[in-house]
């Protein structure tokens, strides 16, 4: 049973990017939707199964120390073929971050850098998929 303090689950994650006009661009192309949410310096898709939210804000916001390239934690999306969602991913402008990598049964990751300096990393994870249907 969750506590008050307990983590939930995922709610949003952040990136950073100083073109904002060009990450909305890039992003819709790589979720095949545009964004939900816009207000001045910040876009936000609802992206996947649970349509978890991804926020892009103008770099200019962002606290100090928190931008560098590549900059941030690695969010694994799932992805039912993970060497497919890496080449396009790479097709659209990102680059190679960590290649395809199994890393057990069932668990098999890759990331790349967005053209902001972002890293995204994509994963085909078992526990995910029992989770989706119902397992």
């Amino acid at each position: 049973m969750a506590t008050a303090t307990s983590l939930r689950g995922f709610a949003t994650v952040n990136f950073y990017a100083t073109d904002l006009d060009a990450a909305k661009k890039w992003y819709s192309e790589v979720f095949e939707i545009p964004p939900y949410f816009e207000k001045p310096g910040y876009i936000e898709f609802r992206v996947g199964d649970y349509e978890h939210e991804m926020g892009i804000i103008d770099a200019k916001w962002a606290p100090p120390g928190a931008t560098g390239t590549p900059a941030g934690a690695i969010i694994y999306w799932h992805v039912d073929d993970v060497e497919g969602a890496y080449k396009r991913l790479l097709d659209l402008g990102a680059t190679g971050y960590q290649p395809v990598i199994t890393r057990g049964e069932g668990f098999v990751t890759a990331s790349v850098v967005d053209p902001f300096g972002n890293i995204l990393g994509v994963m085909y994870n078992k526990h995910y998929l029992s989770i989706i249907n119902g397992n």
